[in-house]
């Protein structure tokens, strides 16, 4: 079967159809680490861990609009203890940390293939955009290093785990 055969739009049935842009899985965290050998290259307390996949047809706008998604999604306990406040508002910190391999395709075989993922090159400067977003929001950033073996260390809290795409 055609990709296309199920497109319901005509005139959008003359192009392939788009991988989603920027994905975020997002983890509400009590604290949070990230680590390249023996050296601590980030850390947080309560807030977000946020692993950020970038795809080939991303670019600044969904970079920014990512950041301000992860700045005010509501995924935070209030004082009742429900999912009503966001990260900002709690005055919580965000460990993002860059994650390829949520461009992973599982839908073939037993080897995941990569080839949604956009190569180093492109990823690291949109990777860095939605960092400097969070940041212009006043929020405290830590992060992995690109293109590291990084152990990221999360003490969940929920547990809550969202995916977010832009």
């Amino acid at each position: 079967m055609s990709p296309y055969a199920r497109c319901l739009l005509p005139v959008a049935c003359n192009t392939p159809p788009r991988v989603a842009a920027v994905r975020a899985l997002v983890q509400r965290v009590a604290r949070a680490s990230v680590s390249v050998g023996a050296e601590v290259v980030g850390e947080v307390g309560h807030g977000l861990c946020v692993f950020v996949g970038v795809t080939h047809d991303d670019g600044p706008a969904e970079a920014d609009r990512l950041a301000g998604r992860l700045a005010d999604l509501r995924i935070m306990d209030d004082a009742d203890g429900v999912m009503n406040l966001s990260v900002t508002e709690v005055d919580g910190e965000v460990l993002v940390v860059s994650q390829f391999t949520l461009y992973g395709d599982t839908s073939k075989g037993r080897r995941p293939t990569w080839s949604a993922a956009a190569k180093p090159d492109h990823a690291e400067p949109l990777f860095e955009r939605v960092v400097a977003g969070l940041r212009e929001r006043g929020l405290t950033v830590a992060t992995g290093r690109f293109r590291a073996d990084m152990v990221v260390e999360i003490l969940n809290e929920g547990p809550a785990t969202v995916l977010v795409e832009v």
